[in-house]
């Protein structure tokens, strides 16, 4: 058996690489792992992506590993500026929908680059106060608010292909300004106005269509609470409680996502605040900006999703938000 050494192997015209044809045997002292599959998965996952919302409102997209901690970084823009709208993601693709002013916009991002925005399509009519979840293949958007009423329409589009939104079912109860979040067959939205506050919880399974179904009930009632999941546990912090003057909550409430039931406290924000996004991986959940009055927050927050206890600093936002969007490529909806 000859040696094989890499480092010895020359194109003879120097216009391009070594090539290696017929059947070549390796010896080593380590393995060789050779890169398969799109690009996009290459790299590792464990981003989270925050976009949008503000006062004045933004279109700014930023970015930050779940797994450390930090300020986040700058990672491109929407089409334009937005807040109030939903989002998810798939372990390669961000999407973002609807939003203030009301628009019928889908718009898309590779998570492992950066940059700007891309059309994806159009939801079946203008929708604002949207929320979404998603698994690796399918993604589901809450319309919520539709020509001034509350929407009770589920809609869903396959990830992986550009086109509109096609409609997948009914909530329980028409409301807007709900949290979701998912495991890789269970979709679960909570919350929100009805005008008001409501601590319904209802589930639909991802893969199929239809109406959803009751899952249980929140601790408190909260409207515009983070939610973010692992694939056992879903995670809601923070939101406001009906009526007027809306005052922001800290509370974090879990569910088991497999099971029925009622939430349970989970522990506190570090803050309390209300429009907060949120994303997670699979050990961590993360809570950035909000408002906890009288001005906006640049505060990122994080747990670990399978313990109880409080919130702890993860670090800044590099612009104070509220009613953004956050996603990200290794929460529970992908396993």
């Amino acid at each position: 058996m000859s040696e094989f050494r890499i480092d010895q192997i020359y194109c003879k015209d120097a216009t391009r690489g070594p090539e290696v044809a017929g059947i070549t045997t390796f010896t080593g002292t380590s393995g060789i792992v050779m890169p398969s599959g799109d690009t996009a998965y290459r790299g590792g996952r464990g981003r989270g992506i925050f976009a949008g919302g503000g006062t004045p409102v933004s279109n700014r997209i930023e970015y930050i590993t779940i797994s450390t901690t930090g300020n986040s970084k700058d990672f491109g823009d929407l089409s334009t500026t937005n807040r109030s709208f939903g989002s998810f993601a798939s372990s390669t693709r961000g999407l973002f929908f609807g939003g203030d002013p009301s628009n019928n916009r889908i718009e898309y991002i590779t998570i492992s680059a950066t940059g700007s925005a891309f059309d994806f399509g159009d939801l079946l009519s203008s929708s604002q106060y949207t929320s979404g979840s998603s698994n690796q293949t399918r993604g589901l958007i809450n319309s919520s608010y539709v020509d001034s009423a509350n929407s009770d329409r589920i809609e869903y589009v396959t990830i992986s292909n550009l086109g509109n939104s096609t409609e997948f079912g009914r909530l329980t109860q028409a409301r807007r300004a709900m949290s979701t979040c998912a495991s890789p067959t269970r979709s679960i939205s909570v919350g929100g106005l009805t005008p008001g506050d409501t601590n319904v919880m209802d589930y639909v399974t991802i893969a199929t269509t239809g109406n959803a179904q009751d899952f249980g009930d929140l601790i408190n009632a909260p409207w515009d609470p983070g939610g973010c999941s692992n694939s056992t546990r879903g995670l809601f912090g923070g939101g406001q409680i009906y009526p007027s003057p809306y005052p922001a909550v800290d509370v974090i409430q879990y569910i088991t996502i497999a099971s029925l039931g009622d939430a349970i406290d989970f522990g506190d924000l570090t803050v309390a605040r209300s429009q907060i996004a949120a994303c997670a991986s699979s050990s961590r959940g993360v809570w950035m900006g909000g408002d906890p009055g009288p001005s906006l927050s640049d505060r990122i927050d994080y747990v670990n999703i399978d313990t109880l206890g409080n919130a702890e600093t993860f670090g800044n936002l590099i612009q104070a938000f509220t009613g953004g969007a956050g996603c990200s490529d290794s929460h529970g909806g992908i396993g």
